[in-house]
């Protein structure tokens, strides 16, 4: 017999989980959400926070339209989700001021210029800047730069308050959140029973795997292909020697992103090392290289924290949102990749969607779990 029971378990304590928590919330479904450390304690909590919603390492075509409605989203809870939970998370518009200091960069520059002046929804442009219109802008840059944009329309935000925010306002309209592991499911007949954790049972009315690249747990529970990959990346915060960015800044290998702390993040590598989560000096002192290359009075700046996490990326760097093949009370909402934090908002809107109601207005092309078959 089960302790307690839910409408919907929802294994996965993420941006993608807890989203799909709090709009679940909206058609009146209850949902437990089940997170060993917490809500935000992996990706979600320790992101960049940028929200690009036009390009990225690894950017299928289809993603867009997703992207797009899941930034509308991000901007539509801005005006709600800080002043409802007291969790302010700095969600704010961001240009990018992105630079070459090599030739072979100078053809990535013009592909952004078109990406944002061509963009398919408005509040995106992008100028083309000669080597003094970048320095006028931030002097700090090498004087080693050729060329740069600047884009705007991006936007920016703190992944860990915002997935807590997210968690904190599904919890005030009736959700629950636990810290616990799941262990298994107590099986009926082609439908989940039960999920069983490390404490007890939860009876459910459906669940939502949403556990990022530990959902490859529920394969053996499930029967079905879930390949989604750990994808490390690890981060440096850094505290400048004068005041903080105010552009997203990329060039020469290194991403930096400003925080309204005044603090600087470079990152993130990506590497495919399984589940290890150890922090590396190789990984560092490439940050670091980096990023004093762009800002050369980095070298002095203080480093605050060294983090990483691990992203989920499936192979086709899709996510997989929808029902699990095979099973009538079953969904996985999982694989936003580098993502992750943008997509959070539609992957769970358009799930909770599809569980509450049978269908979604989101744009889902591409992400259906039935595309890598029942059988891992």
């Amino acid at each position: 017999m089960s302790d307690q029971s839910a409408d919907v378990v929802i294994i996965g304590g993420g941006a993608a989980g807890c989203a799909a928590a709090y709009y679940l919330a909206a058609h009146g479904v209850n949902a437990t959400v089940i997170e060993r450390e917490g809500a935000a304690s992996h990706a979600s909590g320790y992101n960049a926070g940028g929200l690009n919603p036009l390009e990225g390492h690894g950017w299928p075509d289809p993603l867009q339209p997703m992207a797009l409605q899941s930034f509308a989203l991000h901007k539509e809870l801005w005006d709600s989700l800080p002043g409802e939970t007291g969790i302010e998370y700095h969600g704010r518009i961001m240009s990018i001021l992105k630079v070459a200091l090599d030739p072979e960069e100078l053809d990535d520059l013009k592909a952004t210029l078109e990406t944002f002046n061509s963009a398919p929804e408005p509040g995106f442009s992008a100028e083309w800047l000669e080597r003094e219109d970048v320095l006028a802008l931030e002097p700090r840059i090498t004087p080693e730069v050729i060329a740069g944009i600047r884009a705007v329309g991006n936007g920016a935000l703190d992944g860990l308050e915002f997935t807590q925010a997210l968690a904190a306002a599904a919890e005030k309209r009736g959700a629950t959140v636990i810290a616990t592991s799941a262990v298994g499911l107590r099986l009926g007949q082609a439908k989940v029973d039960a999920v069983v954790t490390s404490d007890e049972e939860i009876a459910c009315g459906a669940v939502l795997i949403a556990a990022g690249p530990w959902c490859r747990s529920a394969e053996q529970w499930l029967d079905i292909a879930i390949p989604v990959d750990p994808l490390k990346g690890q981060i440096i915060r850094l505290r400048p020697d004068g005041p903080g960015l105010e552009y997203e800044l990329i060039g020469g290998g290194s991403s930096m992103y400003a925080k309204t702390d005044g603090l600087i993040w470079c990152g993130a590598t990506e590497e495919d090392v399984g589940f290890d989560l150890s922090l590396t000096d190789e990984a560092r002192e490439d940050i670091l290289r980096r990023a004093v290359r762009l800002v050369p009075s980095l070298s002095g700046a203080e480093q605050v924290l060294h983090t990483a996490c691990l992203r989920p990326v499936t192979p086709d760097w899709l996510p997989i949102v929808g029902r699990a093949p095979g099973w009538d009370n079953v969904y996985i909402c999982t694989g936003g990749q580098k993502k992750g934090i943008l997509l959070g908002p539609a992957m769970g809107k358009g799930i909770a969607d599809i569980i509450a109601a049978g269908s979604t207005e989101i744009s889902l092309e591409g992400c259906d779990p039935a595309r890598f078959g029942q059988n891992p």
